[in-house]
């Protein structure tokens, strides 16, 4: 994990706050207003992991009145749709296909910063060992989930080698179920990333490609613009929390790993070689954008999105 220069004092400041919240009357109150910020932990989401075993969201929003709540919502069209029923006020850890899209279709959805970037960690998979490179796809049948990263990488990946997407079979499917499919037979190739592609590989399964040189793999913290209104600096709140859990993970790097891997399921020792692959820095950076800008123009060339949304408009300054 990259050194990070800021340091978890604040994180003491933040449990001390929450100590003092219970003492005075309890952590959620009869009057406390509902905040949903979205959990999601995979592929390999360090900060919203140690965010909620730690209860930094708790600590930063409780003495504003809030009761924080952490639906686990993977799906990134689900997350946009709950924000738009207004059951969730944060989509911390949400694609940036899922966000354009949505804000394409009319949502008041605005970017608060970068929750990850990670191209080597998505991935296309096959068993075959006919299959050896991109090219041999054709007439081959690929599942994994569409309007997303993974979608945006398997164009990305045909494109570069020539292959019409239309000689490749793409089915809709979740990325377990993908996985799953590609170890039973039933198709050629799997759009996957983190456990579930660690652990397809150590039963036979091979990356084909990555994202590397073809994706950015943005990830981003969605914010709605209600909640905006509400709370004024909740962009800058995020992000403060945010950096208190990575540096809190850089400090207890072993503890840190026991946490993350109970939770995905994998060994810390493949938690902090995975570690290695993510950039979780949120400064929002100019390539940043311009790789916003690229995805844009894949879900219009793709006819996943209509109307063309300029990502820098969508980005709280």
């Amino acid at each position: 994990m990259k050194k990070l220069v800021s340091t978890y004092t604040g994180i003491l400041f933040s449990i001390a706050a929450v100590l003092f919240s219970i003492m005075a009357g309890g952590c959620a109150s009869a009057a406390s207003r509902p905040f949903a910020v979205t959990y999601v932990k995979s592929p390999l989401n360090i900060p919203s992991i140690i965010e909620k075993h730690l209860g930094l969201l708790e600590a930063e929003f409780g003495p504003l009145g809030y009761s924080v709540s952490h639906p686990e919502i993977t799906s990134g069209a689900q997350q946009t749709q709950a924000m738009a029923a207004g059951s969730v006020q944060v989509a911390n850890c949400v694609g940036g296909t899922s966000l354009l899209i949505a804000a394409s279709q009319g949502l008041d959805i605005k970017i608060a910063g970068i929750y990850s970037r990670a191209p080597k960690t998505y991935m296309l998979l096959v068993k075959d060992p006919s299959i050896r490179n991109i090219e041999d796809l054709k007439g081959k049948k690929v599942a994994g989930p569409k309007g997303t990263v993974l979608h945006q990488l398997l164009l990305a990946g045909l494109s570069k080698a020539g292959v019409s997407p239309l000689d490749v079979g793409h089915i809709e499917m979740g990325i377990p179920e993908a996985v799953a499919a590609l170890m039973s037979g039933s198709i050629d190739g799997a759009l996957a990333a983190g456990p579930a592609a660690l652990k397809a590989m150590e039963n036979g399964a091979r990356t084909l490609f990555d994202g590397e040189g073809l994706v950015e793999a943005t990830i981003l913290i969605g914010v709605s613009s209600d909640a905006l209104k509400e709370i004024p600096d909740l962009p800058a709140r995020m992000l403060k929390v945010h950096r208190e859990a990575l540096a809190y993970a850089e400090a207890n790097s072993g503890e840190a790993a026991k946490v993350i891997s109970e939770e995905t399921g994998i060994s810390p020792e493949q938690v902090a070689g995975m570690a290695k692959l993510y950039d979780f820095d949120p400064e929002i950076r100019e390539q940043d954008i311009k790789e916003l800008e690229s995805t844009m123009r894949f879900l219009i060339e793709a006819e996943l999105a209509t109307n063309y949304v300029d990502p820098a408009t969508l980005v709280v300054k």
